[in-house]
């Protein structure tokens, strides 16, 4: 089987970069670089209602990103159960990373949660700015914890 990738960027006006990775029927990845105006390489797309809606997102509007078709079939079943189970979490919704864990069948894996965000290859699809440590809001990555309060800010929560 062939896979033919196609890269959008986009621009949010505010926030950042954002970059799409697909194919026909799934999102392969999605990045966002935080504070940059511009792409480095502008592109057209045929995924112009994804963009919108990750636009819309990142304006605050309420909606759900949940029904967005992924490629999953390269996680582990652990990767994958972390996945669908952050997924279900709501906007304004927050988990502990034990919660997560627990809620995806693991529970006691709370570390390992931890590194399934660190890699999240799905920016904003698979909502790991809604997991948050036990005793306070917990890491972002690269992005850093600022980003990840502001994330949780344009869904109403406040920590």
């Amino acid at each position: 089987m062939t896979l033919r990738a196609e890269r959008t960027q986009y621009v949010v006006p505010g926030w950042g970069v954002g970059e799409l990775w697909t194919d026909d029927r799934l999102v392969l990845a999605h990045e966002f670089r935080f504070g940059y105006d511009t792409p480095v390489d502008a592109s057209t797309t045929d995924h112009a209602e994804l963009v919108d809606r990750l636009t819309a997102f990142l304006a605050g509007h309420d909606l759900s990103l949940a029904d967005v078709p992924l490629d999953l079939d390269w996680m582990t079943p652990f990767q994958r159960s972390v996945g669908d189970a952050l997924r279900e979490v709501r906007r304004g919704e927050i988990v502990s990373y034990g919660e997560l864990a627990s809620l995806s069948g693991y529970p006691g894996a709370a570390r390992a949660v931890g590194t399934f965000c660190a890699g999240n290859r799905f920016m904003f699809l698979i909502p790991c700015h809604r997991v948050v440590g036990a005793a306070g809001i917990g890491g972002y990555g690269t992005a850093g914890i600022e980003v990840k309060r502001r994330l949780l800010a344009l869904e109403g929560v406040r920590l």
